[in-house]
């Protein structure tokens, strides 16, 4: 029986500001199975959890992040910005969908290097381009990967190998029936972001995706919850 993975986008951001611990705990207390976090080094390279790389968008400070140590970004957002150590203790035992925007060879060392210090390897899977994710590989050869992917017409082949993907992450304006049977014929599982409504949903659903990302969760749990075994025909769905 297929079952449907509901992955909270930054958390809960329509109710908690962003890739924050509070927003992340919220997000769980509605039901999500993993939550997607953005993961980027600062000036001294600590892996934190920031979408953009200036903290302007959502801290009002236009000071790029890779010019700010940890203990001046800790003062500069009266400690806001968590650690990547930290959101991986607060989780418990739930999975946790890593983004890391422009991640160079170096970043991910560090970034997969947190994750196994951490002992959360096993519950911890990595999602960018196809740049950043041989990049994950390089580092980690067991490593579960999303591999982001924007186009219709399917990675190549040599490129499948090299990443080792185990999901393929699609905007979910791309997903169709007939792309989810090509990648799961292939092995693959098909992730689609970001979804923010129950139509949509239901569509992505209907048309074979295996996990669902958005901002929110609480719609995705409660259709989840109460849809019907997703084995079955379409129009068991609600």
């Amino acid at each position: 029986m297929r079952t449907v993975t509901a992955v909270a986008h930054r958390g809960d951001p329509y109710r908690v500001r962003e890739n924050t611990l509070p927003s992340i705990r919220s997000a769980l207390e509605r039901g999500a199975d993993a939550v997607e976090v953005d993961v980027r080094l600062t000036a001294d390279g600590e892996a934190v959890l920031l979408h953009d790389p200036t903290l302007e968008r959502l801290w009002g400070h236009a000071r790029p992040l890779v010019m700010v140590s940890a203990d001046e970004l800790r003062r500069l957002t009266a400690e806001g910005v968590p650690s990547l150590r930290a959101v991986l203790s607060a989780v418990g035992d739930h999975r946790v969908m890593i983004d890391l925007p422009n991640a160079s060879d170096a970043d991910a060392r560090k970034v997969v290097g947190v994750v196994h210090e951490c002992g959360a390897a096993d519950r911890v899977y990595y999602c960018a381009g196809a740049d950043a994710m041989l990049a994950v590989r390089r580092t980690d050869p067991a490593a579960e990967i999303a591999m982001t992917w924007t186009s219709l017409a399917p990675p190549r082949p040599v490129l499948l190998e090299a990443v080792r993907p185990r999901w393929l992450n699609y905007r979910f304006g791309l997903v169709s029936p007939e792309l989810c049977d090509r990648a799961h014929r292939d092995g693959l599982l098909v992730s689609a972001w970001t979804a923010d409504t129950g139509r949509t949903m239901r569509r992505l659903i209907r048309r074979g995706v295996d996990s669902i990302t958005t901002n929110r969760i609480d719609v995705l749990a409660d259709l989840l919850r109460t849809a019907a075994p997703l084995g079955g025909s379409p129009q068991q769905l609600p």
